[in-house]
């Protein structure tokens, strides 16, 4: 089997490590079958697609909505690199899975736009399959509603031309989109579980996500919830797409 190319954008190596082995427990794949690149710590390279079954991109505290002065060398860096590589995944429907950061590489292409008018606190609340979503060859296995782990400054308020809706929740109409057949972004985290979550309420304390004093109530509200069904994307993104 080709590899999978896992990328990711966090800084910090214990939230980075712990991320990776999430989606690799979840993709149900040994290491050698999902090779990870850390963008934050140097330029992407030449990516040939044809050395790869599909490309899963992780989450992060980089947002494209970001003030341009207040983006770091490493962020300008990484925002050129994957807009250079989803436009080329795009133009050869090559599958792509991007969590949370995903919104924001796909979700400006094509005459989309991605802005701060529909971001949500970090927990975990339902989400709702579109009739689209319900039928996707990748989300078609998952019930028509379900709770996912979820946080974020930015989201899509205008989805790309041609892009398919597949799922949304109360408070942020696009969850989750597809452009083609294969290329694929998710706002909520299909890897996360209670101990991550909790983990990550606790790295991204001063990035703005909340308020100081609602750390640990964050905490005990994200371990009561029940999430179970997200991570089986990453089994079935791999189950659609594994090629020798």
């Amino acid at each position: 089997m080709k590899p999978f190319l896992f990328l990711g954008t966090r800084a910090e190596d214990d939230v980075a490590q712990q991320e990776y082995d999430a989606v690799l427990a979840g993709c149900g794949l040994r290491a050698d079958e999902l090779v990870r690149v850390r963008l934050e710590q140097g330029p992407l390279g030449e990516v040939d697609l044809d050395d790869w079954s599909g490309i899963v991109l992780g989450g992060g505290p980089f947002n494209v909505s970001d003030p341009k002065d207040l983006k770091t060398p490493a962020q300008r860096q990484a925002e050129a690199d994957l807009r250079d590589l989803a436009e080329r995944v795009v133009a050869a429907d090559f599958p792509f899975l991007g969590a949370c950061y995903g919104i924001g590489v796909l979700g400006g292409l094509r005459g989309g736009l991605v802005d701060r008018r529909w971001g949500e606190p970090i927990g975990a609340l339902p989400v709702r399959l579109t009739e689209a979503g319900r039928q996707d060859d990748l989300f078609g296995g998952l019930p028509a509603e379900f709770t996912a782990y979820l946080g974020h400054k930015e989201a899509v308020a205008r989805l790309p031309q041609g892009a398919v809706l597949l799922a949304r929740t109360a408070t942020c109409p696009v969850h989750a989109f597809r452009i083609g057949r294969n290329v694929y972004a998710t706002q909520f985290h299909p890897e996360l579980d209670a101990v991550a979550i909790c983990d990550r309420i606790d790295a991204y304390s001063a990035h703005g996500y909340y308020e100081p004093h609602e750390q640990e109530l964050l905490k005990s509200a994200a371990r009561e919830a029940l999430v179970t069904e997200p991570v089986r994307l990453l089994a079935r993104f791999v189950e659609l797409h594994a090629s020798v």
